[in-house]
């Protein structure tokens, strides 16, 4: 075997993740569902002028995704799975917590950023319960934010606590 078949073979071997086309349409199908519940999630943010849009909410549901199948491609146990898992969160909520300001001035203080800063911790969870093959609990996840989401200023005007949201939530 000359030098350019062992390369050609290795070449070969690193791209053997995915064996068949079931295991490439199961990774395509998990990473372009979490990809689309996660932008639907950042456009509403972006729509409504927050900090994190449509981008932010894409990346961290995709690598969300990520983060679970490759350890269930490697045949990861659930104890390895609940490890990677806790890392995924406790990593995000880092992410999570550079969105959270605490403006203080005029004897007034303020906290912004707490909405954003859920709705990325939420997006990781979507993204892991995609990549974990859970696509309908992720699709019935987002659906439950969107509506929260769009549902609470009208919520407080019929409760009669028309006051205005915090803002930059």
């Amino acid at each position: 075997m000359n030098a350019w078949d062992r390369i050609s073979a290795t070449v070969v071997s690193e791209f053997s993740d995915l064996p068949d086309i079931e295991a490439l349409t199961r990774v395509v199908m998990r990473l372009l569902i979490a990809a689309l519940l996660g932008g639907m999630l950042g456009l509403q943010r972006e729509y409504h002028g927050k900090e994190a849009g449509v981008r932010t909410h894409m990346l961290v549901a995709i690598g969300s995704a990520l983060f679970v199948l490759v350890p269930l491609q490697a045949g990861a146990d659930a104890a390895d799975l609940s490890r990677v898992i806790q890392g995924v969160v406790a990593g995000v909520g880092f992410l999570c917590a550079g969105t959270i300001l605490k403006i203080t001035g005029s004897g007034d203080e303020q906290v912004r950023g707490l909405t954003t800063a859920a709705g990325i911790w939420l997006t990781a969870a979507i993204g892991i319960a995609v990549g974990l093959g859970r696509e309908m609990t992720g699709v019935l996840c987002t659906v439950l934010a969107l509506a929260v989401l769009a549902l609470e200023g009208p919520i407080r005007r019929i409760a009669g606590r028309g006051t205005p949201r915090e803002p930059g939530t």
